[in-house]
């Protein structure tokens, strides 16, 4: 089946059909996932996938449909035509035209390609092996998952736009349970890459399990006022709420507590935020965006300041602007909207402070008291278009820049955009939760109740 001729074949029908405009967006995906309990093999998933979808524009009217079957390709491009009767008019309804080539990145790994079943069953087990093993008061791995994925993308669209990419992926995952016979806690870690040389099984291992054993003996706290630390995974997720502001759609629908703050201060003048689409063998890099256009590295916060949104073609019309890239799609069953590519915190340089082990650590020293959060629950249900939160934490105390013990049921309330105003060191430990990616940060008193 060549995958071309097939987009080809579609846009034009629909062209012949009296569309103005047409696009096909094709997904060919062959995914294998490994779960392991107990030293053997829990669940074994493997699945092959193909989905089309066409977007046709006719009298600014917006037409959609898809299949999973090449053979109902006829079928799929009457079903968008017709949808096109009946939507109202939008103006701003558009495809995007080729104007730059597709950027040069690397999403493709020959070796997840090449991988055997059995090699992702003992990477499994090993990653259980080396959790259990990191301390005798690891008691068990509640799970322990290995997954890979390789496919393609295919973009064609009547104004000129052609290109097809591979693309891999291979994603680590386990969480640990840790009882010393007073207490049980559990840690859990993760990494994500395009490429399989990035996926330390030992480091994802150690990391949950240090984790979980960090945080036995967690005893409650009086409710303070002290510096607070994120770990970097907790950053991320703060960032990860903050980022739907980002986005030119929230904006033009009134769902982002952005808007009307481009060329303002927003944040901690010591951060600078980055969208990169570039980046080598991150998940979420790609040559172009879903509706082919290239992706790009953005300075979206520089110094605190907020310098752009992020935009899609139909974004970017309504506002007079071009897209940034930044059309992304849950599949080919889903129109596009706009998303991130690689969001990351990044401090000027004379700011980073180098976070290593705790000895190390110098946030840490920096601390007479204060907090290391290590983990925060519930941060999903902040509030997108206010940025308000309220989120369980649980973390280690500091006195004199050193860890003294553990926390647990401690409550931190807030706001994303007030959290971020008050980043006051930033560490060196970058890291990747999928697309968004932050150091650790050390944040100005905040009030933690009990």
């Amino acid at each position: 089946m060549d995958i071309i001729l097939l987009a080809e074949s579609a846009v034009k029908d629909a062209i012949s059909k009296g569309c103005d405009e047409a696009e096909v967006f094709i997904k060919t995906a062959k995914r294998l996932s490994v779960e392991v309990k107990n030293n053997g093999v829990e669940a074994l998933n493997s699945a092959k996938d193909f989905g089309i979808s066409l977007r046709v524009i006719k009298k600014h009217r917006l037409g959609f449909s898809f299949t999973t079957n090449p053979a109902e390709l006829e079928d799929m491009v009457k079903e968008a035509v017709e949808g096109a009767k009946w939507p109202a008019e939008d103006e701003y309804i558009d495809i995007p035209n080729p104007l730059l080539p597709p950027s040069d990145v690397l999403v493709f790994d020959e070796k997840i390609k090449d991988i055997k079943e059995d090699d992702i069953i003992n990477n499994a087990l090993f990653l259980e092996k080396a959790a259990l093993d990191f301390d005798s008061r690891i008691k068990k791995v509640r799970k322990a998952e290995v997954s890979i994925a390789e496919g393609s993308t295919t973009i064609f669209n009547s104004k000129g736009i052609k290109v097809s990419y591979d693309s891999s992926s291979i994603t680590a995952s386990v969480t640990t349970l840790a009882d010393d016979g007073h207490d049980m806690q559990t840690g859990w870690d993760f990494a994500v890459s395009r490429r399989l040389s990035d996926i330390n099984f030992s480091s994802i291992a150690a990391a949950a399990s240090k984790k979980a054993i960090d945080l036995l003996g967690s005893r409650k706290i009086t409710s303070v006022k002290v510096p607070v630390i994120l770990d970097s995974s907790v950053a991320s997720d703060f960032l990860g709420i903050f980022s739907s502001s980002l986005s030119a759609e929230a904006v033009q629908k009134k769902r982002s507590f952005l808007a009307n703050k481009i060329g303002k201060n927003i944040i901690s003048p010591i951060v600078n935020i980055f969208d990169d689409g570039l980046m080598p063998w991150r998940i979420g890099t790609k040559p172009v965006d879903d509706e082919g256009v290239p992706t790009s590295k953005k300075m979206i916060v520089s110094k605190g300041t907020l310098t752009g949104f992020i935009h899609n073609t139909y974004t970017a019309k309504k506002e007079g602007t071009v897209s940034t890239g930044n059309a992304v799609r849950g599949g080919f069953k889903s129109l596009p909207g706009v998303g991130v590519m690689n969001l990351y915190i990044e401090a000027e340089e004379s700011e980073k402070y180098e976070v290593g082990s705790e000895k190390d650590n110098k946030l840490i020293k920096s601390l007479s008291k204060g907090i290391l959060v290590l983990e925060a629950m519930g941060v999903h249900t902040a509030n997108p278009i206010s940025g308000d939160f309220s989120v369980g934490i649980s973390g280690l105390w500091i006195e004199n820049g050193e860890i003294k013990y553990p926390v647990k049921e401690a409550v931190i309330s807030g706001n994303v955009l007030e959290l971020f105003k008050r980043i006051e060191r930033v560490g060196s430990d970058l890291k990747f939760y999928g697309k968004i990616g932050s150091p650790s940060l050390l944040i100005g008193e905040m009030d933690i109740s009990a």
